[in-house]
């Protein structure tokens, strides 16, 4: 009696860790075609004639699934002398990010992703006259890197912490940056590191998608249950013969 017992209680558990393990690689899957329809209308707004960015009235409704990596145009004027470094690691190697404060026709301030300079490098000033540029929606990244905290009194900045930089500056800014596109003028080169000219239209896009090897992870584990239910079915019977 106790040996049908325990047998029932192991066939329970087993028959649990297989649901269970069929559970989560459905899941798996389900996520993975979540993430690989984000990432199909992320590569639509990024090749899409480039919109007016959100203005004063559409800031709260603004959010990552729907806007972050839209290409968006802005008209206005930069703020002099406003330029904020934050600490970038890019394709042209180590350096900063410079990001200047646009005031646009209607009086709201956004914070502009100028481009990439080389460490050591002061950046050249932003146009004085009236301007149009395009570029890419992204959203705030606060606090700082994983292991490095901004510091807004000793200037030291590791991610585009928008409302910290904004209050630095004494501003009121949109809750959204904008990485601007890179000048046609410029070539993305070596020689970048050393130019004062913030280079632009280095925004890496990517996402990390690894939902696939999880769900046959999950299924494997779920198989690995059902042979072993199937071993112990099988030492029951040749027991009991």
């Amino acid at each position: 009696m106790r040996r049908i017992v325990s047998l029932s209680i192991i066939s329970l558990c087993g028959l649990l860790l297989f649901i269970g393990f069929i559970a989560l690689g459905n899941w798996q899957l389900e996520r993975r075609l979540w993430k690989l329809d984000l990432i199909e209308k992320v590569e639509i707004r990024v090749h899409a004639p480039a919109v007016a960015a959100p203005g004063i009235r559409d800031w709260p409704s603004v959010n990552k699934a729907d806007d972050e990596y839209r290409h968006v145009e802005l008209r206005g004027q930069f703020l002099q002398n406003k330029d904020t470094l934050v600490v970038a690691a890019t394709e042209l190697g180590s350096g900063y990010w410079v990001l200047t404060p646009f005031q646009r026709h209607d009086g709201s301030i956004v914070l502009v992703n100028r481009g990439y300079i080389g460490q050591g490098v002061t950046p050249q000033a932003p146009p004085q006259t009236d301007t149009s540029l395009t570029g890419l929606l992204r959203l705030n990244e606060p606090k700082g890197s994983v292991l490095r905290e901004n510091s807004a009194t000793t200037g030291r900045w590791y991610s585009r912490d928008v409302k910290a930089i904004a209050d630095s500056l004494g501003i009121s800014a949109a809750p959204y940056f904008v990485d601007a596109d890179a000048n046609p003028s410029q070539t993305q080169s070596g020689d970048s590191r050393s130019a004062n000219t913030p280079v632009g239209g280095l925004t890496v896009i990517s996402f990390n998608n690894t939902h696939l090897v999880y769900a046959i992870t999950w299924y494997s584990l779920a198989l690995s249950v059902l042979i072993a239910g199937f071993v112990v079915f099988r030492e029951v019977r040749r027991a009991t013969d």
